[in-house]
């Protein structure tokens, strides 16, 4: 056991500094957030001045939009991992199979530190440039450390969940001739489901009764609302809890489909 975890953070480690080596890339994703995040704050603005009044303060949403595109990496679902649809499509995973180490955690490994080493080099630019901006247009740090603590629990927790949902694209892809077609409808159905275009509270209630209870608001929408004060408490904990159990869940789910993947699969060619 304690061999396997000296493995898998030795992979986790040597994907994570070789992804910090695309210094350009970084710098564009850096100042690409920090300017798409300032369109949507002017556009909230905008609603909030003409119409009524939203289940979320305008604080609340100006940070809300502020936090998701400093960690939008850490909760996307489709992002980078092009060895592990290569190795798929060419039959390269021959030789992952035949590795003393076990295919989904080095995936889980591989595909959780090109995430997160992102994730990191972009999330405090962006979360600095938006806390400098004035009011209304910057954001507004948690208030306490019992509210960062959450924060960084549940974003944890979210990042997680995030990756073992791609585990089960992936696994997906034993069966598919190609990814293209599962990528966009994952990335079109992660993004709106979790909060990515609009916070779940502004859902209609009808909607938000049922997707409330789906994995995908067990992702960025937990933290960023824990984040922004919208959840706080025991309503923070429950969620919390909410996204432990559909973790484990998904990462049961996503190894016993591994294992019948692998059981099945036929590599053609010398």
């Amino acid at each position: 056991m304690r061999a396997n975890i000296k493995i898998y953070f030795s992979l986790f480690r040597i994907r994570f500094n070789q992804n910090l080596q695309y210094r350009a890339v970084v710098l564009g994703a850096v100042v690409k957030g920090f300017f798409w995040a300032l369109l949507e704050v002017l556009g909230y603005l905008a609603l909030y001045r003409r119409a009524g009044a939203f289940p979320m303060e305008l604080s609340q949403t100006i940070t809300y939009v502020w936090a998701f595109q400093a960690f939008i990496v850490l909760f996307t679902v489709v992002f980078g991992d092009g060895e592990i649809y290569s190795a798929i499509r060419s039959g390269a995973v021959a030789y992952d199979l035949v590795r003393p180490v076990d295919l989904y955690g080095r995936w889980f490994c591989q595909s959780a530190s090109n995430r997160l080493s992102f994730a990191l080099v972009n999330c405090f630019p962006v979360l600095l440039m938006g806390a400098l901006l004035p009011k209304p247009y910057g954001l507004t740090l948690p208030g306490s450390l019992r509210q960062l603590i959450l924060f960084a629990v549940s974003a944890l927790l979210a990042f997680g969940v995030t990756v073992a949902l791609s585990m089960l694209m992936y696994i997906s892809l034993f069966y598919l001739i190609s990814q293209r077609g599962i990528q966009m409808m994952v990335r079109l159905t992660t993004i709106f489901l979790s909060g990515g275009i609009v916070p779940l509270p502004f859902f209609p209630e009808p909607v938000l009764r049922i997707v409330r209870w789906l994995p995908f608001a067990a992702m960025q929408n937990m933290p960023l609302q824990i984040f922004c004060g919208y959840l706080s408490g025991t309503d923070a904990l429950r969620g919390i809890v909410f996204q432990v159990i559909w973790l484990s869940a998904l990462v049961l789910a996503g190894r016993a489909a591994m294992g019948q993947a692998e059981r099945k699969v036929i590599v053609n060619g010398g």
